[in-house]
């Protein structure tokens, strides 16, 4: 859940999350992406979610072998209400271009 997502990133930067990390957060790290998108795929995806023009930043690694996505992202959003917003519209989110069975977290 949110918590648990705080306290991860949290622990990426060698500290606890409080309140006020969490609400000037504007970077974010979605998981359990399907390894068949691109680059471009996600792009549209986060546009067509409402938030086109609301993020600076994506970062989709793809391992150079097999040319698939290892499933995780981070995006940098301008504000942190929009990145809060989009945290919360992926939380859980698995309505693919592709069959998938997995849920965004």
């Amino acid at each position: 859940g949110p918590a648990a997502q705080l306290k991860h990133l949290g622990a990426a930067h060698g500290k606890a999350p409080s309140d006020k990390m969490s609400s000037s957060r504007t970077t974010i790290m979605l998981r359990n992406l399907p390894n068949n998108y691109t680059r471009t795929m996600l792009v549209d995806l986060i546009d067509w979610a409402g938030f086109g023009g609301k993020y600076d930043f994506l970062y989709l690694p793809i391992d150079f072998r097999t040319h698939a996505a290892l499933g995780y992202t981070f995006i940098n959003l301008v504000s942190p209400e929009d990145a809060e917003r989009l945290r919360i519209f992926f939380d859980g989110f698995s309505k693919w271009a592709f069959p998938s069975s997995k849920v965004c977290s």
